[in-house]
């Protein structure tokens, strides 16, 4: 099926979206941070990627708008994951250019029906 990058600081968060998307049958890169993420882009083949907000090194928004300004990517979905949900975040994220917004902890069916979806708008 696809690649997908999740990008988290938790390890258990990261694994229970890979479980949940490799089920699905995808395949899954994990970083610890946006810096990692983005250094793991630019040499791979991911389609997706869903990626925390709050991160140390690099945060999930500057991590965004990196993936944005670049020529290798820019159109590439982008799913923003957070524990809080705050409205204040979502806009900040819809701003930069999410294409989706999850609050942990997300059920399955959820991360499975915005996963879907953007991948079927590809």
């Amino acid at each position: 099926m696809a690649t997908i990058m999740i990008v988290d600081d938790s390890p258990v968060i990261r694994r229970v979206i890979s479980t949940i998307l490799k089920k699905m049958g995808h395949s899954i890169l994990q970083a610890h941070n946006g810096k990692m993420a983005l250094e793991q882009l630019t040499n791979t083949n991911v389609v997706l990627v869903i990626s925390d907000v709050t991160m140390p090194q690099m945060d999930g928004i500057a991590l965004l708008e990196n993936v944005r300004s670049s020529s290798h990517f820019p159109q590439m979905p982008f799913v923003m994951l957070t524990a809080n949900g705050q409205f204040e975040e979502q806009e900040r994220a819809k701003s930069c250019g999410a294409d989706g917004f999850l609050t942990k902890p997300t059920s399955s069916q959820q991360l499975t029906e915005v996963v879907n979806d953007l991948l079927q708008r590809q």
